[in-house]
């Protein structure tokens, strides 16, 4: 029996997730580039942070991806007053059968928004620590494995900080990508405003027609095909001497670490596969350096009074980088 080739096993999941913007777009107007920042978190089982105002459909957007994927999707408010066991779950008593029982927390689901993860604690933000790296939670010496798939999109408001706690570098390390959630456009936003004069309730995703396009199915063989995109040589020097320069560069701190590196290979080779291609370009790299990067650099005080950014650190490092042909 001849067994179906690469192209047609991949091509299906690529179609499904292809669809995956169109069905968001239901909800959320513009953002494609969030969206497939998402898409390519999920295929590289990563983790991801958004960034932006607030009012920017931020909740809405993982919502609705979501329901297009035929996921179950929890929030989490993080308030300073949020306990770890909280997020987790906790061991209570339960006087019916006089033992003690688990009760699981909210991250037992396979999205998990943390909306505004900036907001609680440092204690209650290390509750995440070992639920996005190991993909579990240890309680009264069980370990409880995480649903699969499982991602966490966490929110920050980089406008406002009183009352804040900065996330941990150990903490923001982890996360796969950096998304920046932008203020729509005029046109996207009187879209935005003529949904609303029509009916359109962000609370009721079933009135707006949304449905599953693809699932845990689709994203397993979608994640095979991706490990399947060949990287050469030259392009995994391209990847490190990228990742290196951030580390030399004066107004940077701290650079991207090995752990960056890996990243940007994961994200490369995703974006890639999306693109329709079986291997990974110079070109690649440079897209997703930037959501891949951004949040892994720390800059010196001296560079961030003068107006220095991570962007910027990075436009000039992709610029001043040798690309392989």
């Amino acid at each position: 029996m001849t067994q179906p080739s690469t192209t047609e096993t991949a091509e299906p999941a690529r179609e499904a997730l292809g669809r995956l913007r169109a069905e968001v777009a239901k909800a959320v107007v513009g953002q494609d580039g969030v969206v497939a920042g998402l898409v390519i978190a999920l295929l590289c089982r990563g983790h991801v942070l958004l960034e932006g105002p607030p009012g920017v459909a931020k909740t809405l957007l993982v919502r609705s991806l979501g329901a297009a994927l035929d996921l179950e999707m929890k929030r989490i408010q993080f308030t300073p007053d949020l306990m770890p066991g909280d997020v987790t779950g906790s061991v209570i008593y339960d006087p019916r059968s006089a033992e003690f029982q688990f009760r699981p927390g909210p991250v037992f689901t396979n999205l998990l928004l943390a909306d505004e993860i900036n907001r609680t604690p440092p204690k209650t933000q290390s509750s995440l620590l070992e639920v996005m790296e190991e993909r579990q939670v240890s309680a009264d010496g069980v370990t409880r494995p995480l649903p699969e798939p499982f991602l966490v999109a966490a929110t920050q408001n980089p406008i406002e900080h009183e009352g804040t706690y900065p996330l941990p570098e150990a903490q923001v390390d982890r996360f796969l990508l950096k998304l920046t959630v932008p203020l729509p456009a005029r046109e996207e936003e009187l879209g935005v405003l003529r949904a609303h004069h029509g009916g359109f309730d962000p609370r009721d995703l079933g009135a707006v027609g949304i449905k599953a396009v693809a699932g845990p199915v689709e994203l397993a063989a979608a994640r095979e095909a991706v490990g399947r995109v060949t990287v050469t040589e030259p392009v995994l020097g391209y990847i490190v001497d990228v990742c290196r320069a951030t580390r030399s560069t004066p107004s940077v701190e701290l650079g991207a670490s090995p752990r960056g590196a890996t990243s940007l290979l994961a994200t490369s080779k995703a974006w890639a596969w999306l693109g329709g291609r079986d291997h990974v370009t110079p070109d690649d790299v440079k897209v997703m350096a930037r959501p891949t990067l951004r949040h892994r650099l720390r800059l010196t005080p001296e560079a961030e009074l003068e107006g220095v950014t991570a962007e910027s650190v990075l436009d000039a490092v992709l610029a001043s980088v040798p690309t392989p042909r």
